[in-house]
């Protein structure tokens, strides 16, 4: 088996696959307009996908989250995650939603073999959820929360993009969240991915902001996060079930730890957000030998950590488009 170790020693065992560009929100910091989406004979079918998956799972990856767009859009998203969970090596199957149809979806993809979720969610106020998703439902995706949870779908990760001047109020609320259930609440920093540089200077909020909002709550005591499970940094406040973890890819970037790759739903390999190669995986597919070729050669343009630049957007430059054409 092919062992994914980049040039600056970090084991890549992590594949982020995007299996939608669709979006059922327009969430403005997302998706500056609403655009045409591609139709779905342009997409990787279900096939393709799980040819990339076994040949990922043969080079040592372990891991893999479905994304989009919203992936639940995908009509054999079921069907999908049940080939998935049949692939040798893949240990965990994870998915990121927005949580929209998730209370109809969340007890068959369980049943399928999906074993947890990250439900998007930035704000906790029913207008305040409207205005930033551009007309999302604030009840219907606390609904996917309960069915989520019911499934047996734990533990749920709730990612809250921080917002400075929309949803900063709202902080000490998602931290409470973890007192009584145990949620994972995960506070992000807001990048500059739509070219819209004067807005996310508006609202860009460092995560030190965060945690000293926290803090109203009670001391935040810091803990190991899960195994092969991301960026976060975690904490627990004082008899919580649940924890808090900071993502801070602006304030302080986790690239000397990156264990992952990341594939569009066009079949593209991406090997950093930070970097505008990619590696078409489509005409490679009838070949396996080609294939595992490709996710070593993606090795090669993984940055050196250490040489990124210090200003946001200077380093998030290469990648600012439309992150559901990315998949997060």
């Amino acid at each position: 088996m092919t062992v994914l170790v980049d040039g600056f020693g970090r084991r890549i065992t992590y594949l982020r696959v995007s299996v939608t560009d669709r979006c059922n929100l327009n969430c403005f910091y997302c998706i500056p307009g609403r655009e045409g989406c591609l139709d779905g004979g342009q997409l990787l079918s279900l096939e393709e996908v799980v040819r990339i998956a076994d040949v990922a799972a043969a080079c040592g990856i372990s891991k893999i989250r479905l994304t989009g767009g919203e992936p639940l859009l995908r009509p054999d998203l079921t069907e999908l995650v049940r080939r998935l969970r049949e692939v040798p090596g893949i240990r965990e199957l994870s998915l990121t939603t927005n949580g929209m149809l998730l209370d109809t979806l969340a007890r068959p993809l369980a049943e399928a073999g999906l074993q947890r979720v990250n439900i998007s969610l930035d704000s906790l106020l029913p207008e305040n959820f409207s205005g930033i998703t551009r007309g999302g439902t604030l009840e219907r995706v606390l609904g996917g929360v309960r069915a989520a949870r019911e499934a047996g779908l734990y533990p749920i990760k709730i990612n809250v993009v921080l917002l400075k001047g929309i949803n900063d109020g709202e902080i000490a609320d998602f931290a409470g969240l973890t007192l009584a259930d145990d949620y994972h609440v995960r506070f992000i920093e807001f990048m500059p991915v739509t070219a819209e540089e004067e807005r996310w200077r508006e609202h860009y909020l460092p995560l030190e902001a965060a945690m000293a909002e926290c803090t109203r709550l009670g001391p935040l005591v810091e803990e190991p996060g899960p195994p092969n499970g991301g960026p976060a940094r975690y904490f627990r406040l004082a008899g919580a079930r649940g924890n808090i973890g900071f993502i801070s890819p602006l304030s302080r970037h986790f690239c000397g730890d990156c264990n992952r790759l990341r594939v569009t739903a066009q079949g593209k390999l991406l090997p950093c957000l930070l970097r505008e190669q990619a590696i078409d995986l489509r005409p490679l597919l009838p070949d396996t030998a080609e294939i595992a070729a490709a996710f070593v050669k993606a090795l090669l343009a993984k940055p050196d950590p250490t040489s990124l630049a210090a200003d946001p957007l200077v380093r998030c430059r290469p990648f600012i488009t439309k992150m559901a054409a990315i998949g997060g």
